[in-house]
């Protein structure tokens, strides 16, 4: 498991763990006072079969951290086998976490199940993409079911299971369709003022969310630029 955990000390964020996996080796990049940027780099061919990936990350309280994925990752062909992916992050209060992750892509063969799992204590705020492509060009894509839970001070702000792994069933309208890319943005812990719908939709507590769908990868992010941007210039000025 890759551990990250970054810390305040006198106004200047450390980093206080930075653990290595078995897939991943986080790297520092640089400490601006509070503010601390963070590599996760692959250290081999991730996700084969039987692959179990774990990211654990920590912000302590006034600390504010950016994780940053020089490469995407790919879920290959499993042969029958199975591959998973894991993060749990916990934000501490006036914390702020942001992580726009690379292309995940799930090849032909695939069977995939990741899970996301963030802890926001009050007054904290998570602001993450990712971008989920179901197979590689001139694939169908193997098997996704991609799970996230957000509890912000002890309560559910966003909870969602995404069932991916039947190609029939992911194609039909209202799911899918004729798209293979799904870019999600997220902001979790704090409501921008201004909203822009769509794609953008508010959560029921103080959040929103984004989504993409496209037939390519570089199409669903683009279509998600401009809300990144907001909310980032966003999080930037009330941290």
């Amino acid at each position: 498991m890759a551990t990250v955990s970054v810390e305040l000390v006198d106004g200047v964020a450390r980093a206080a763990v930075l653990r290595a996996g078995d897939h991943l080796r986080p790297r520092l990049l640089g400490i601006d006072g509070p503010r601390v940027r963070i590599a996760l780099v692959g250290v081999c061919a991730t996700l084969l079969a039987g692959d179990d990936l774990r990211v654990e990350v920590a912000v302590g309280s006034g600390a504010h951290l950016e994780l940053v994925e020089p490469s995407g990752m790919v879920a290959y062909d499993a042969r029958g086998g199975h591959q998973r992916w894991a993060a749990d992050v916990h934000v501490e209060s006036g914390g702020s976490l942001v992580w726009a992750t690379a292309p995940f892509v799930v090849s032909g063969g695939a069977d995939v199940e990741r899970r996301t799992g963030i802890v926001l204590d009050d007054g904290a705020v998570a602001l993450l993409s990712e971008t989920l492509v179901l197979g590689r060009s001139g694939e169908e894509g193997g098997g996704l079911r991609s799970k996230l839970r957000c509890a912000l001070a002890g309560r559910d702000l966003l909870v969602e299971d995404l069932d991916l792994r039947s190609p029939e069933l992911r194609k039909a309208p209202g799911i899918l369709g004729d798209c293979r890319v799904l870019a999600t943005a997220a902001l979790l812990g704090a409501r921008p003022g201004e909203r822009v719908s769509p794609p953008e939709t508010p959560l029921a507590g103080p959040g929103s969310i984004a989504r993409s769908l496209a037939p390519h990868a570089h199409s669903a992010e683009e279509a998600l630029r401009g809300t990144w941007e907001r909310w980032r210039r966003f999080l930037a000025s009330n941290t």
